[in-house]
């Protein structure tokens, strides 16, 4: 008899990038992957965030600026770097308001960030990561909205829907490369970006009568599935989604 050994969580040796990386969950990723091992490469448009983050994180990880919504930045971006054996594609935004009242410059900053942005970041990874044989993880930063729907959320749900599309194809295109791709799916987390909404005491009621654990997220409760999907325990996961949810999408 052979006593089975548990697959590592290290990341030592493995090149990792995150978007969105100034703060929120991206920080939690980078933070994740650096402390697991990885060299990490934490991307934002602002300079200072991601320089403080870093350094924060220690030697192994290191600041870039790129605007991901740029695509032809984001070749030469990847262009111009080793490949990355883990993208944690998160860069979002949301614009929270009844479908009635949406603009189409309300639809094109959630779709072009969310759904095209996201995209292109994660062809341009692949690209470089095909053409020099490095195997790995896509992880894209999904929502639990992506799996069910929610009132004054008609752009932010569309989007991760999408999201949840491509990540199921991109598996199957990239499954002979050894590259995987799934998507991770939180509830609200509490962050710089959703904490004023929990400023509002019925919005904070609601969220929390459909969270079945009784308590808003917070960016640790993601880093572990992060680490999880990166590393070599979830070797066997493509095309399938780590739902983070309290318990909202099982009623």
């Amino acid at each position: 008899m052979t006593l089975p050994i548990t697959p590592s969580l290290s990341l030592d040796g493995r090149r990792a990038i995150v978007t969105g990386a100034g703060r929120g969950i991206g920080l939690a990723a980078a933070a994740a992957l650096g402390q697991a091992g990885a060299d990490v490469t934490l991307v934002s448009r602002t300079a200072s965030e991601v320089e403080e983050a870093a350094a924060m994180i220690g030697p192994t990880a290191t600041a870039a600026v790129l605007d991901v919504s740029d695509i032809m930045a984001v070749k030469a971006f990847f262009a111009a770097r080793p490949a990355f054996n883990i993208l944690v594609n998160n860069a979002g935004t949301n614009r929270p308001k009844p479908m009635w009242d949406v603009s189409e410059e309300d639809y094109h900053a959630v779709y072009d960030l969310n759904v095209k942005s996201a995209f292109f970041v994660a062809q341009a990874c692949v690209h470089k990561m095909i053409a020099e044989t490095a195997q790995g993880s896509l992880i894209h930063m999904g929502s639990q909205m992506g799996h069910v729907g929610g009132p004054n959320r008609s752009l932010y749900c569309g989007s991760k829907w999408a999201l949840e599309g491509m990540n199921k194809a991109f598996a199957l295109d990239l499954a002979s490369h050894g590259i995987r791709s799934n998507t991770i799916a939180p509830t609200f987390i509490e962050t710089p970006l959703t904490k004023p909404y929990f400023d509002d005491p019925a919005f904070k009621a609601h969220v929390l009568s459909k969270i079945k654990l009784g308590r808003v997220g917070q960016v640790e409760d993601v880093m572990g599935a992060i680490l999880f999907l990166a590393s070599d325990a979830s070797a066997l996961m493509t095309g399938t989604s780590l739902v983070i949810d309290g318990g909202w999408t099982a009623d």
